[in-house]
């Protein structure tokens, strides 16, 4: 049986950037024999699988994530998405699959090579913060640098440096139990950062943390991000949370990827009934940019100027305290007008009801 074809967009920006970590045809699947389901080329024994006693974790997943992007994995619990990004650090073997990280295949170098990538270009956070008891803040960051062998003096300074860049340079003498938990969680984003990974792997950091803090928390995950522009994979099963840091989202449902893209192509134009469901109840000026609603510039006068890529709900009292007929010139980054956003596109936007199927 060959490979079904992988339902998922692509960003069309992403095409000129460079791909960090490429995923094709990856299964996880527990039992026994799992090998025997799958021939020398990759393809699955789809009524062998379905007939057995098996567990599929992941479902034939391919995707790329681009060089600097938040590439987001969502889904409810149970879907794949940790799993999954086990995987691709082969913290988990895959039953099946390819895994390439700067294009070398991470499915066929050797452990100690393997342990190696782990220790220098790869960072792991992940929901429990497992920081060293005994161990004052600037010790639980330096460990990375430690086990790598760099001298004190050096992984001290590095880790200093890293401990101030999350905001916590004033408590490097405390211990784990002399913080709240956002500090514990940023203590465990700086000691991830500490070996300056070139990508990022995130299992649902925020999760634990009580609600005005996780949004916190995500503020500082994206300062953090405008400063380092990693690569990063970040797993989580709250769609809010989802599309205010993502570039892409793949949502993931019983191991399969359903659909993979921005979130606004997700909220404009879900695939399947699942991927609506995610979507419905979010306001979409939060979602929404002004490069999504706008329209060519034609022979306006222009009341004002908005950010093509910022979200209509970031740029609401601009836009509805201006006159009724107005219309705003859309800036990209280079600050050119590419396109125009009438007033009365936004006050629709913020009227219209839930989308209902």
């Amino acid at each position: 049986m060959s490979h079904p074809s992988a339902p998922q967009t692509t960003d069309a920006d992403s095409k000129d950037l460079a791909v960090k970590l490429s995923c094709r045809h990856v299964w996880k699947i527990f039992g026994n024999d799992v090998k025997s389901l799958f021939d020398s080329n990759g393809n699955v024994d789809q009524d062998s699988l379905d007939r057995g006693d098996y567990i599929k974790a992941v479902c034939d997943a391919s995707f790329d994530v681009f060089e600097g992007e938040i590439f987001v994995i969502m889904g409810l619990s149970g879907s794949g998405k940790s799993t999954l990004l086990r995987c691709m650090t082969r913290l988990i073997e895959p039953s099946a699959g390819v895994i390439q990280f700067d294009s070398q295949d991470l499915m066929k170098v050797s452990e100690k090579e393997l342990i190696d990538l782990r220790r220098h270009k790869m960072g792991m956070v992940f929901q429990h913060f497992a920081l060293l008891p005994n161990r004052t803040v600037l010790g639980n960051v330096a460990l990375p640098l430690e086990v790598q062998g760099i001298p004190k003096a050096v992984r001290e300074q590095r880790a200093l440096k890293v401990i101030k860049l999350v905001g916590l340079d004033d408590r490097e003498r405390y211990y784990p139990r002399e913080l709240s938990g956002g500090q514990q969680q940023r203590v465990g984003i700086a000691r991830s950062l500490a070996g300056e990974p070139d990508i990022w792997f995130l299992d649902e950091p925020f999760s634990a943390l009580d609600p005005l803090i996780r949004r916190e928390m995500q503020d500082e995950f994206l300062r953090l991000q405008n400063v380092l522009r990693k690569s990063i994979v970040f797993i989580t099963h709250d769609f809010e949370e989802a599309i205010r840091l993502a570039d892409r989202i793949a949502i993931m449902k019983d191991g399969a990827i359903i659909q993979i893209g921005t979130p606004e192509q997700l909220v404009l134009n879900p695939a399947t009934d699942y991927v609506e469901e995610f979507t419905r109840g979010i306001p979409r000026a939060k979602v929404l940019s002004a490069e999504a609603l706008m329209r060519d510039v034609g022979s306006d006068t222009f009341a004002g100027i908005v950010q093509a890529r910022v979200a209509i709900d970031a740029q609401l009292n601009k836009i509805l305290s201006a006159d009724h007929g107005a219309v705003f010139a859309v800036h990209n980054e280079q600050g050119e007008t590419i396109g125009a956003l009438p007033r009365e596109v936004v006050v629709d936007l913020l009227s219209a009801p839930p989308a209902k199927k």
